[in-house]
């Protein structure tokens, strides 16, 4: 990440994002090593996520999903099928892979299905209370609180 936008992130008109600009350079160092193996897509429908992950040849015990503090993490294992069988041509994979994704603070992970070679994880952005959209009413007092009115209407 540049200097100049790490002096932006750190100006008095981005308060608290100091923590976006370390995952974002932990998201640039990931972005350096990631491997292309297996392809993925990611849809959004609404507030649903769905990451697709191409599994041909694995099956559900050959797959774990973990999610630690906000990484979800997909790790593939094939066990030893030792083939001997002479190929004229092998372009199918036959490797396990570690497949990781960041997600946001609102994120849940919600269920996953492998149905055809296709791995769906389904995701939640579920935004808190205190996160939505309020209106904060000015108390006509001197003397305040230091707590914000909700104000109805």
């Amino acid at each position: 990440m540049t200097k100049d936008l790490f002096n932006l992130l750190n100006s008095p008109f981005f308060v608290g994002f100091d923590r976006m600009h370390n995952r974002l350079h932990e998201f640039n160092n990931t972005m350096t090593r990631t491997q292309s193996y297996p392809p993925y897509n990611i849809r959004r429908e609404e507030d649903l996520y769905v990451v697709e992950l191409a599994v041909a040849g694995f099956s559900e015990d050959d797959i774990d999903i973990e999610i630690e503090g906000d990484v979800l993490k997909i790790v593939g294992s094939i066990g030893d099928n030792k083939d001997d069988s002479p190929y004229l041509h092998r372009g199918i994979a036959n490797r396990g892979f570690t497949r990781t994704f960041n997600l946001s603070e609102t994120i849940e992970v919600k269920n996953a299905s492998l149905i055809n070679g296709m791995l769906k994880v389904f995701l939640e952005d579920i935004v808190p209370e205190n996160k939505k959209p309020r209106k904060v009413g000015i108390n006509k007092k001197e003397e305040t609180k230091g707590e914000p009115q909700i104000l109805n209407g």
